[in-house]
């Protein structure tokens, strides 16, 4: 317990699945959260647990896409908590279309969602951390940003996008000891990703590529963020966590 006390956070696409998960431990262990999401009904529902369970949290309608919506959302957590010290850029989507009928629009989406939202949440909120003596950023990659995936053409670009993203900001901005370090989740258990993992089939095949034998959890995700967010990862910028039961060890 403790280990974010006093600390304010951001933390994106946290209406369920792993923002989720990454609010309520942030909470737990102290920090003041800012919780966004496109979905505000969501997002208000987290900030009403958290506040049951005793902690300090505000929930904020948030498209990840939009300049002038991070303008707003970082303007409301310096008028509500004064400061910011870590942002969680967790917001994405996933896209599996094949190649061959993957449309332009699509494939801009998937790109504008996954990376250009992360440039705009580390744009607006590294003044702030400069100005309150340094930060920690958490972007949230993928297993497919360290490796090319079947069938994930955009996917796997945002992805690795991301990746490469985090360690030039690192390199630009630890002078200002601020931290920016990538977490690359494998296969795991979220409102995203439930339709891929009902067919058993499906399910064996996931299995099959992860060393440990079972699916991830978001609470797995969260743990790590934790260690990334808070100051016992001091020392530790410009690299990339995988937390894939394993995948990479192969």
């Amino acid at each position: 317990m403790g280990r974010l006390q006093d600390k304010v956070a951001i933390i994106t696409g946290a209406a369920g699945g792993m923002g989720k998960a990454d609010a309520l431990l942030f909470a737990q262990e102290g920090a003041k959260v800012v919780i966004t999401d496109i979905q505000e009904s969501k997002v208000l529902e987290v900030v009403a647990e958290i506040k049951e369970a005793g902690g300090d949290a505000i929930g904020l309608q948030h498209d990840v896409t939009s300049e002038s919506d991070w303008i707003r959302v970082v303007e409301q957590a310096i008028e509500h908590f004064g400061k910011i010290n870590i942002l969680v850029n967790n917001a994405g989507i996933s896209n599996a279309t094949p190649y061959m009928d993957l449309t332009v629009e699509a494939f801009e989406k998937t790109m504008t969602i996954n990376v250009t939202s992360i440039f705009l949440g580390q744009k607006y909120v590294i003044p702030h951390m400069i100005e309150a003596g340094g930060g920690s950023i958490v972007n949230i990659s993928s297993i497919a940003g360290l490796t090319g995936g079947s069938g994930a053409g955009p996917y796997t670009a945002s992805k690795g996008a991301v990746r490469m993203l985090t360690k030039a900001t690192a390199v630009d901005y630890a002078k200002h000891y601020i931290r920016v370090n990538s977490v690359h989740p494998g296969y795991i258990e979220t409102p995203m990703t439930v339709d891929m993992f009902k067919d058993e089939r499906m399910m064996q095949w996931f299995l099959s590529q992860t060393p440990l034998p079972r699916l991830g959890k978001a609470e797995d995700i969260a743990r790590g963020v934790l260690f990334l967010a808070s100051d016992e990862s001091s020392y530790i910028t410009g690299v990339e966590l995988p937390i894939d039961g394993g995948y990479f060890a192969k």
